[in-house]
């Protein structure tokens, strides 16, 4: 991770299909972190679709909850859309394999736990705004 995680926070929402990865910088005018946050999602989201999803195991460890699933998944088996936010961004994660879906929230538990008070559970909104804690 090239952006400094005291100053943002990860939001991990579970949906029926996957789930919702959003970053966003605590400041949103920090231009820098907001910058930072938006390049690692877009390329977290090229290397994933590749199937390459090593970057995660290298901050987290191999044994990572959920990740050596979806290193199994056949390319495009998990759908990966990257969308700019107020703030940063986020990753949607779809996928209509209800064994995916369990891996993909098995990992976003995991990464609840590791990032601990710079990650949190959020709840899916139609527009931009961060959930409140």
């Amino acid at each position: 991770m090239l952006f400094d995680l005291k100053a943002t926070t990860h939001i991990f929402t579970k949906t029926a299909e996957g789930g919702l990865q959003r970053i966003v910088a605590k400041n949103a005018a920090d231009k820098r972190q907001v910058a930072l946050v938006r390049a690692h999602l877009r390329e977290i989201q090229g290397e994933f679709l590749k199937g390459d999803f090593s970057g995660p195991s290298h901050i987290h460890g191999e044994h990572m909850p959920g990740l050596a699933q979806l290193e199994a998944a056949a390319p495009g088996k998990i759908a990966i859309d990257y969308r700019e936010v107020a703030g940063g961004a986020e990753l949607t994660y779809r996928t209509a394999d209800p064994k995916l879906v369990s891996s993909l929230h098995d990992w976003f538990d995991a990464q609840l736990s590791d990032h601990g008070p710079d990650a949190m559970a959020g709840h899916h909104h139609m527009h931009d705004e961060m959930p409140q804690r």
